[in-house]
């Protein structure tokens, strides 16, 4: 599909899933670097901490021609104590958050996969612009808290409206027009 606006492709299928190779985990921190350091200032330079060493990374891979081509969304989760997964560093190549809902299909493997995983509570500390998306995936803010100078909500996902989906590795196909 040609977006009419700029003139240059945009994919219809984006590949959903767990990092597996290094080629997507490149591409991941080159994103997250792009998105917290570069574009937005949270971070100086580079955006790891320790969290990066026990985290599940999830991405959004576009797909030409029914391959995977480009990295262009990303989240991490990780397990801070039995039963309780957390997801953080949601972010949406600047290209690509205009075509359909590729952060909450992030969500929903971030949030389905952990909840497999014998998940009973999944939070995200949600900086505060990003509330009202949270709140139509079944997601409600527990508290209003500063994170890195910048108002956050501390958020809790509803697992009902998110069953256990095993195969994080595998992923889904999600479509340009993503439904939530």
């Amino acid at each position: 599909m040609l977006n009419e606006s700029s003139n240059h492709f945009v994919p219809t299928e984006y590949l959903v899933k767990w990092v597996t190779q290094d080629w997507e985990r490149e591409q991941m921190l080159r994103l997250r670097q792009a998105v917290f350091c570069e574009e937005q200032g949270v971070f100086q330079g580079d955006d790891r901490d320790d969290i990066d060493r026990i985290a599940t990374p999830i991405v959004a891979i576009a797909c030409v021609g029914g391959l995977p081509d480009e990295v262009v969304g990303t989240v991490r989760i990780h397990q801070a104590e039995p039963g309780i997964w957390w997801g953080s560093r949601l972010a949406v190549a600047a290209d690509y958050r205009k075509q359909g809902n590729l952060g909450a299909a992030l969500i929903r493997l971030a949030v389905t996969t952990a909840h497999a995983q014998d998940c009973h509570t999944f939070l995200a500390q949600v900086q505060s612009r990003n509330v009202p998306l949270f709140r139509r995936l079944h997601w409600r803010s527990l508290q209003e808290i500063e994170l890195h100078g910048r108002p956050h909500h501390l958020m809790q996902a509803d697992l009902g409206f998110y069953p256990a989906y095993a195969d994080g590795a595998t992923g889904f196909i999600a479509t340009g027009r993503i439904a939530a």
